[in-house]
């Protein structure tokens, strides 16, 4: 609770609404399940109520979907790619175990100061992917992590021997207005929705242009 609730030690607004991406087959997968559990736990500790919690995972059953819907959940039916905007209320992305790419579309999709500074983000640590990544690498294929890592504040969630499969490497992330004001005008120059084109491993779940659905892994 003390690491979620530090992005709002502050003047930060505590969110309003939630979005979990990649929680993945919980009926039958115990990490899943574990990951499902601290959602609710955490949106009842931040007081956002479940109907504010949207969830997009293309491998989610129909059992899955109908239980989420039990749950007071609501089920994004359409693959955004992980662009999805703030819309001007401060939100909370839950995105444990996501690949980069996801998290580099949703910076991409809320490059602006007043939105990136409504944004959580619980997720694979930043200051990890950084250090794993040659820096060629992450500028090209990853731009917008590479980009908002100095405008970023984040603290680890802290390890549980229970659950070092589940929560390993998993972080909070949140962006102060006033560091981001304080990255060159240059960053937020080049707005580019990013494409891929020359990465390896992508581990995303790219949607059907034709349809928006999206069954197959790049």
């Amino acid at each position: 609770a003390g690491a979620v609730r530090a992005p709002f030690t502050g003047n930060a607004e505590p969110p309003t609404r939630c979005v979990c991406y990649g929680l993945g087959p919980f009926s039958g997968c115990p990490v899943a399940r574990s990951q499902l559990a601290f959602l609710l736990l955490l949106l009842e500790e931040l007081g956002v109520p479940p109907s504010r919690c949207s969830l997009f995972d293309p491998v989610f059953s129909t059992t899955e979907v109908m239980v989420l819907g039990e749950l007071g959940l609501r089920v994004i039916t359409e693959n955004e790619e992980g662009k999805h905007s703030v819309e001007g209320s401060p939100t909370l992305f839950y995105m444990v175990h996501c690949g980069k790419a996801l998290y580099n579309n949703l910076l991409w999709r809320n490059w602006a100061l007043g939105a990136l500074s409504k944004m959580v983000i619980v997720g694979n640590s930043f200051k990890g992917i950084e250090e794993r990544l040659l820096s060629r690498i992450l500028e090209r294929d990853y731009s917008y992590i590479a980009k908002v890592l100095k405008g970023a504040e984040e603290v680890a969630l802290p390890a549980h021997p229970r659950y070092m499969d589940t929560f390993n490497d998993t972080s909070i992330h949140w962006f102060p207005l006033q560091k981001l004001k304080e990255l060159s005008p240059e960053v937020w120059d080049f707005v580019e929705e990013p494409t891929y084109q020359e990465c390896d491993e992508l581990e995303i779940i790219r949607k059907d242009r034709s349809d928006g659905r999206s069954p197959a892994v790049s």
